[in-house]
């Protein structure tokens, strides 16, 4: 169900308008309004869920569907180079609107994005606990 003081339910729904590159029953694709590269969209289901771990299984299964649709049209249309797909939960993590949304970021040569991260060096008795938390 929409959450009526999201704003990611109004612009899903309709509500606020927005350039949409794509919709259909259960999603809406936007241009972002801050884009990290030319072409940077979201994502955004119709119905709200606050992040991947509130998002239905259903809807969940669609989205990425959906996303390989609109970075091929990405990919088409504007010709980058790669593509990035970023979903961040929890403030941490950087999310900042508290709706689930998928960002398709296209990349180009060049274009001095970095979504990246250090990768550390545990041990193998470090991984093993992890793997043993996980089992």
């Amino acid at each position: 169900m929409k959450k009526d003081t999201c704003i990611f339910c109004k612009i899903a729904n309709g509500e606020i308008p927005s350039r949409t590159v794509y919709e259909d029953a259960d999603f809406r694709a936007i241009l972002d309004l801050g884009p990290a590269t030319k072409g940077h969209t979201l994502i955004l289901p119709k119905e709200h869920a606050e992040d991947l771990y509130e998002l239905p299984e259903e809807v969940a299964a669609r989205v990425l569907p959906v996303a390989k649709k609109v970075a091929g049209l990405l990919k088409e249309r504007l010709g980058c180079d790669g593509m990035n797909l970023v979903q961040n939960n929890g403030e941490t993590a950087g999310q900042t609107v508290k709706h689930f949304h998928l960002h398709l970021i296209p990349r180009y040569v060049g274009d001095g994005q970095s979504i990246l991260w250090k990768p550390t060096e545990p041990s193998a008795e470090e991984l093993d606990g992890v793997w043993s938390a996980l089992k």
